[in-house]
């Protein structure tokens, strides 16, 4: 089985790898994880206004970024035996670039972790996991970022409620 394993280093993507970490694959699988970096658009439409290196500096930091991403959850995912790891790093946006690797790849499988946003954000900044369900040859597991625990209103300390 071939899984591609796209992650961003979020919170929801750590979930997706804990998952795939922690299941029982068919021995032999292959699994790549796979982080897309995008380089940012310069903070002023003005050309003159950003350095020279201002490109060459971002796509540098952010490719080291992207490779301590892959790295961390190499680590967990060390711990499953059955699982034969690779790893890819690519500059571009992240939708097309997860479904053509999955394509060009083989993938069987392609797991991703999901932000939650709500229809504002999913129509602001899309949605990755939305475009990967709706456009990949291959199944698609999305991973839910588990909902954080507030603390309830009667458990705060009484040194704090008055203040």
């Amino acid at each position: 089985m071939k899984i591609l394993l796209a992650i961003d280093g979020s919170p929801c993507s750590d979930a997706a790898v804990e998952e795939v970490a922690r299941r029982p694959w068919p021995e032999g699988s292959l699994l790549k994880v796979l982080n897309v970096f995008e380089t940012p658009l310069p903070p002023t439409p003005e050309t003159w206004a950003v350095p020279v290196s201002y490109f060459e500096e971002m796509q540098s930091a952010l490719r080291k970024q992207g490779q301590n991403i892959i790295d961390s959850a190499l680590q967990k995912l060390k711990s499953n035996k059955t699982l034969s790891l690779s790893s890819i790093l690519v500059l571009g946006s992240p939708r097309p670039v997860i479904i053509d690797e999955a394509e060009s790849w083989g993938a069987d499988l392609i797991v991703l972790g999901s932000h939650g946003y709500n229809a504002l954000k999913r129509f602001l900044l899309g949605s990755v996991s939305q475009a990967v369900v709706s456009h990949a040859k291959c199944s698609v597991e999305v991973v839910r970022c588990p909902i954080p625990t507030e603390t309830p209103k009667d458990q705060i300390p009484e040194k704090s409620k008055g203040q």
